[in-house]
């Protein structure tokens, strides 16, 4: 048996960080949606009891240690499964960008195998087995917009935003979601406004999201790497209606209603990187 499921990335539109736990964790509160950015993860059935996994990007492990591995490992174990499986990812999503690449497709894989294997689990139960694997993969199983609190794992699922394109820009540069959250001054920073997000979502009310798009980590990630500072200037002087970071970084996106302008920033920064991507919000949830 043979199927092919789509891990579409998602996106913060607002990102606030509250309080660290004492498991070392930190408390969040953010909006996130989905976009169409997606891997698309081929998975085939096989007779041997292996894992077998291949990946289009170098830079991404083929081990246990990919995301998508341990999601079949998770069910196989849970559900005493003697047989196999090869998964093939296709990737599409920057690494290590802040759009949950490595949590969408293991969660394209629970939903992939849940079917293949007729394990019959709801998306209830596969984020709750997701979120052993890390605290992105529940909300990338269900996809949709959610509000997401805790260490993410929280979820109160909101309407899809107004359909827009979305313009993302990755630097070839990395940055420690680690370092980011240790140069956080959590006494010092402006929550943003999250109430007032939700009730623009909720009017479809465009420019009232562009206008309170806001991550509180966007300081600490733009000391550490300012060519990603450079890359939210850049689309605000090209006339972004409304741009942000994703995540912990590096990848900045802008929203627009505009194909045409979408067009236009797209090539503003093509002429000085590489990693630029147009695409539409998607905001709905997996049936």
């Amino acid at each position: 048996m043979y199927r092919v499921v789509k891990a579409p990335a998602k996106i913060n539109l607002t990102l606030d960080v509250l309080r660290k736990r004492s498991d070392g964790y930190h408390d969040v509160e953010m909006i996130m949606t989905t976009i169409d950015l997606a891997d698309r993860i081929h998975l085939t059935l096989i007779d041997e009891n292996k894992i077998i996994v291949e990946v289009t990007e170098g830079q991404v492990p083929s081990n246990k240690q990919n995301l998508a591995y341990q999601a079949a490992q998770l069910l196989k174990d849970q559900f005493s499964i003697t047989s196999g499986v090869k998964i093939f990812i296709e990737k599409v999503i920057p690494i290590s960008a802040g759009l949950a690449g490595g949590s969408t497709d293991a969660a394209a894989v629970l939903r992939g195998l849940n079917d293949m294997w007729d394990l019959q689990l709801s998306l209830k139960e596969l984020a709750q087995i997701g979120l052993q694997i890390g605290s992105d993969v529940p909300f990338c199983v269900y996809g949709g917009t959610a509000i997401a609190r805790g260490r993410g794992e929280d979820l109160t699922f909101l309407p899809s935003p107004p359909p827009c394109w979305v313009i993302l820009a990755k630097t070839p540069r990395g940055v420690s979601t680690k370092d980011i959250y240790e140069g956080l001054d959590l006494n010092n920073m402006k929550s943003p406004d999250t109430e007032g997000m939700i009730s623009a979502i909720e009017k479809k009310d465009f420019q009232g999201i562009c206008r309170r798009l806001e991550n509180v980590m966007e300081p600490t990630t733009f000391l550490l790497a300012p060519d990603v500072e450079y890359i939210k200037e850049s689309l605000v002087r090209f006339g972004a209606e409304g741009t942000v970071m994703s995540g912990s970084g590096p990848t900045v996106f802008s929203l627009t209603m505009s194909k045409a302008k979408a067009d236009r920033l797209y090539n503003g920064l093509k002429g000085f990187m590489d990693r630029v991507f147009v695409v539409r919000l998607i905001g709905g949830r997996q049936e």
